[in-house]
């Protein structure tokens, strides 16, 4: 106990036994009353001290307990005296379920109606011949904007705007429901097919400036299985790993699929499992199925299959900024065509390994029959080289060789600036 502190107690004692003395007449009472009010206030001052210091000694009692869940980033208060008239905060404990996060000094309230921003742009450059031709030495490739937030306690909302050279357009824009009875998730609006792995990533996803060429020859190029539509997941409980099993219906109408008649839907189907084969490792395997009308006439057909496959390691033991990631996809497709069925095959196959804390180098292999036709077959190859500045950037460079159907051979070096700002959410893992 500080001093000064000690002497105001000690003279405040000697004031109280003062007033519990038998009472002097009125008249000697008289000059002290300006002194019982003056110890009356100093005593409520204490009353207030003690409050607030006994609040604090909580606090930090609480903070230094096993098994608390309040937040460990907020320093312990300190036990310096406040003001007389200023009274310390409770201390904040988790929040309640379902609450919205505050940051800094916002309150939550701050945030109801505001949902989490984020603008994302990818800038591309090309150097050489390119396989398409008339594309751009320079290009703002795509600027994406998302607005995402919690709905009620029951759903939430995801939208993604793009916005290209001259056009604008929905990436994706949902609603989900991860709690239906039965364990049940449920989307509903435009959504990317749960097709593979590619097909459901944007492009500032992908380890690389392109889409492989299987993308482009059987699934639809950039936009890919891309439609308004319902998708219907659960888990598939087993003692032995993690399954997911995904169900889509569309209107049918994409960059492959055709829909003359509202009856027309799309069909999708994905089944997912995944196993940690050590604290190091881990398998990731898929198997896709799409069906839907195509544009050859209204009683033709196109089905894909699809086998998806990604190994993982990341020794974070021994060390933090060492990774592999080895991934490949094989599709089939089985369109019917005017003269019959047209049997289509491509696959791509690629690898990247982070090399320190902000680099990463990677390799792909491409190989795809055309849809078309099928005797033209393009095949290529690339290599990338990609630097993080942060985590709101990155700098990729790739040189890509690729040998058409037709004979023609073109090399070309491509480099990509991906930068965002906004709280953009974590990506599919």
């Amino acid at each position: 106990m500080h001093r000064p502190f000690r002497r105001r107690v000690v003279s405040l004692l000697l004031g109280l036994s003062a007033l519990g003395a038998p009472a002097a007449p009125q008249d000697a009472a008289a000059p002290f009353a300006g002194e019982v009010e003056e110890l009356r206030r100093e005593l409520e001052s204490l009353r207030r001290e003690y409050a607030e210091r006994l609040a604090a000694l909580e606090a930090r009692l609480e903070a230094l307990e096993p098994g608390k869940t309040q937040a460990a980033a907020a320093p312990p208060p300190e036990l310096v005296p406040p003001p007389a008239q200023v009274v310390a905060p409770a201390p904040a404990g988790p929040p309640p379920p379902g609450a919205l996060p505050a940051y800094g000094a916002v309150t939550p309230s701050s945030k109801i109606f505001n949902p989490d921003i984020a603008l994302i742009g990818d800038f591309l450059g090309a150097a050489g011949q390119t396989p398409e031709g008339g594309e751009p030495s320079l290009e703002m490739h795509e600027a994406e904007a998302s607005f995402q937030a919690i709905v009620d306690p029951y759903a939430r909302a995801d939208f993604f705007l793009t916005f290209g050279p001259g056009e604008v357009g929905i990436e994706e824009a949902f609603v989900t429901f991860p709690a239906l009875p039965g364990g049940l998730l449920l989307k509903v609006g435009k959504l990317r097919d749960a097709f593979g792995k590619v097909n459901a990533m944007h492009n500032h996803v992908l380890p690389w400036t392109d889409r492989p060429l299987v993308t482009r020859n059987l699934l639809g190029g950039e936009e890919g299985l891309s439609d308004s539509g319902v998708s219907l997941s659960r888990l598939i409980p087993n003692p032995w790993l993690f399954l997911e099993a995904t169900a889509q219906v569309y209107q049918g109408n994409s960059e492959i699929f055709a829909a003359p008649r509202p009856r027309d839907l799309g069909y999708v189907g994905h089944l997912r499992a995944y196993q940690d084969l050590s604290e190091s490792t881990n398998l990731d395997l898929g198997g896709s199925f799409a069906w839907g009308h195509n544009d050859a006439g209204p009683d033709r057909t196109t089905r894909i299959f699809g086998v998806d496959a990604s190994f993982r390691y990341r020794p974070l033991r021994r060390a933090i900024y060492k990774r592999l990631l080895a991934r490949s996809e094989l599709v089939w497709s089985r369109r019917q065509d005017t003269d019959g069925e047209r049997a289509a095959f491509g696959m791509y196959a690629s690898v990247e390994y982070q090399l320190a804390r902000r680099w990463f180098a990677g390799a792909r292999y491409d190989h795809a029959e055309r849809a078309s036709d099928p005797t033209l077959v393009d095949k290529g190859g690339s290599l990338l080289l990609t630097y993080w500045p942060s985590e709101f950037g990155q700098v990729r460079s790739q040189f890509r060789r690729t040998r058409l159907g037709e004979g023609s051979t073109h090399n070309e070096f491509l480099f990509q600036f991906l930068f965002s700002i906004g709280a953009h959410g974590a990506h599919a893992f």
